[in-house]
């Protein structure tokens, strides 16, 4: 689609109790009876705070102090393509009030995902709730107690999401190494997926990360619906292949030229922009990003970052 961007700024409004505020859209709007993050659209001049806070007056009654960005999301509709720019609001006057006809609920953060939302919603909710960074491992060397210290290592430095890969390993050392890890994640809280086969996977109680190559061939959902479920994506194909099958999120890229592919340009930050217009699911960028990538990131409208190099290092 080549039609102009529309800007739009939202809020998320978290009050004492750690509720956050959703407004429905009213059935004179497009979307009706959906659940959104309240706000609207930015005019000409305004910089995004402005915009916010004005919106929030206008619609709600309230005077806003708005705080740090959360993430802007690219999305297209089949009609109009639009730019939604989230922020955090804690601090405002006033009480919060439908005044243009919509209703309003408070909605513990747990519950998010039972409202009915708006495609470019969606990502917001998972940046909310779910890591910003996703380690995909090495393959291990000869030395299992080093890579589990590694792993030890990311996980004390933040990582809460891991995709443990182990091509080439014998099954009962590869089993072996997959019971280590997930007692690891475990105690750190952290999501971990299984690059491989779907039943290895739910044998060490992880989720099933697909490759591009599996994700292309297959037809149906491998794993049930309460098993984490990714992919890695390359291209829009494969971005409709991955909604398909219904997967929980996906990583694409890559977004720099990186150690592993020397010479293959990434296909930088405006192109994952334009595909991120495509789909609602959360989306990790992966080629050459470590966690300083983390804002620029998000301000494409990526969950965050996934790595190896960038996440793995050496034990401290």
């Amino acid at each position: 689609m080549t039609a102009p961007m529309i800007e739009v700024v939202a809020g998320v409004i978290t009050d004492a109790r750690g509720r956050i505020l959703l407004s429905r859209r009213t059935p004179s709007q497009d979307l009706a009876g959906l659940w959104e993050f309240p706000g609207g659209k930015r005019e000409a001049g305004e910089t995004p705070e402005q915009a916010l806070a004005r919106e929030l007056e206008e619609e709600l009654g309230i005077q806003a102090v708005i705080g740090a960005h959360v993430i802007t999301v690219p999305q297209a509709y089949p009609h109009k393509r639009l730019s939604l720019d989230v922020r955090h609001v804690t601090r405002w006057q006033g009480t919060p009030k439908g005044r243009e006809g919509q209703a309003l609920t408070w909605v513990a953060p747990g519950s998010l995902s039972r409202y009915s939302m708006p495609p470019a919603d969606l990502p917001v909710v998972a940046a909310l709730h779910q890591p910003d960074m996703y380690l995909v491992t090495p393959t291990p060397d000869g030395d299992d107690a080093q890579w589990l210290r590694a792993l030890d290592a990311a996980l004390s430095r933040g990582v809460r999401r891991v995709q443990v890969r182990l091509p080439g390993v014998a099954s009962e050392r590869q089993t072996r190494l997959l019971a280590e890890a997930a007692a690891r994640c475990r105690r750190r809280q952290a999501d971990m997926l299984f690059n491989g086969s779907p039943s290895v996977a739910m044998a060490a109680g992880a989720g099933l990360h697909l490759s591009s190559a599996v994700l292309r061939a297959a037809d149906t959902r491998p794993v049930p619906v309460d098993v984490p479920l990714a992919a890695s994506c390359h291209d829009l194909e494969e971005l409709r292949m991955a909604e398909a099958l219904g997967c929980d999120f996906v990583v694409l890229g890559h977004i720099q030229e990186t150690p592993s592919h020397p010479g293959v340009p990434g296909i930088g930050w405006d192109a994952f922009a334009r595909l991120r217009e495509a789909t609602a699911l959360p989306i990790y960028a992966i080629g050459g990003l470590s966690p300083a990538d983390v804002p620029e990131a998000r301000r494409h409208g990526a969950q965050g970052i996934a790595a190896i190099r960038g996440l793995w290092g050496r034990p401290d």
